[in-house]
């Protein structure tokens, strides 16, 4: 399915998806037919090899896009600090991907704060072109509008690379009345919704109320955004997260619905449960 921008998924598969996406000989090969991009949350823990990275390129179109995170080593691990040699590791098992990578999800933790900012600035400025990256910040000091911010800010401007955007309104205005709210709301970090304009493609990841319908008024306002944008001849990137993961194609649904009657030409999806059973591998 075409789409005008890049709309997708934290992940390619899970079992309640499994009689809702187009046949298929993979899980991302049915999920490449409805989405064209995916985050690449399971690099963040574990590096896949070379030859799996081979069988993904081979399971998706050309104008399909992965945005893989970093691993966790050298995120979360070292703070970027002293990761040259892993990075260049990295890179060189998902070489296999290099025509369907979109930009790097740089996903620092909380403690990496405006002290560690030079690491970041050598991580970045030290991958190979046409490598690029995203970066998304945590740590409480990028989002007061202070010097720290606008020292990220104007770096990440210099260098054309977007602020990841990561909207969690949603999700802590559930009330944490069962385990899988009270999971999500105690892993997702709650921080303002900070967007950086901006030359480079601009990153949206948006977690969802656990009420598909309480979702209709947060997303509203993305709405008008990712629709100027697109009216604009942009490309953002719009990731749709729900505390329990195999929510999301109702939430995609949704997205889809509210975009359709602003965007001429986007269709809103609808998602077959009659598709005929198939096992995850």
């Amino acid at each position: 399915m075409a789409h005008p921008y890049f709309f997708g998924c934290p992940q390619w598969q899970h079992p309640a998806w499994n009689n809702l996406l187009p046949p298929g000989q993979s899980p991302l090969e049915r999920y490449s037919k409805i989405f064209n991009c995916v985050e690449g949350n399971t690099t963040f823990y574990a590096t896949p090899s070379r030859e799996q990275c081979q069988q993904w390129r081979l399971q998706v179109p050309d104008d399909f896009r992965f945005l893989l995170k970093f691993p966790r080593a050298i995120t979360h691990d070292r703070l970027l600090s002293g990761v040259d040699a892993g990075m260049r590791d990295f890179l060189n098992v998902v070489a296999p991907l290099k025509d369907v990578l979109g930009p790097f999800l740089l996903q620092l933790p909380a403690a990496f704060g405006p002290e560690h900012l030079n690491n970041l600035w050598r991580f970045v400025d030290a991958l190979p072109a046409p490598r690029t990256c995203t970066v998304e910040v945590r740590n409480s000091a990028f989002f007061n509008k202070g010097d720290a911010e606008r020292t990220l800010n104007r770096g990440l401007r210099e260098r054309g690379i977007a602020r990841v955007c990561l909207d969690s309104r949603a999700l802590f205005a559930a009330i944490p009345d069962n385990e899988v709210t009270i999971g999500a709301q105690r892993k997702k970090p709650r921080v303002p919704v900070h967007l950086l304009p901006g030359e480079a493609a601009q990153v949206i990841r948006y977690i969802g109320h656990p009420n598909l319908e309480a979702n209709r008024e947060y997303l509203t306002p993305w709405v008008e955004r990712v629709g100027s944008w697109i009216e604009q001849g942009q490309c953002p990137y719009f990731f749709l997260h729900m505390p329990d993961i195999g929510n999301a194609l109702s939430l995609t649904e949704l997205w889809t619905e509210l975009l359709s009657k602003r965007v001429e030409g986007i269709e809103a999806l609808r998602f077959n449960e009659e598709q005929p059973q198939m096992g995850l591998f």
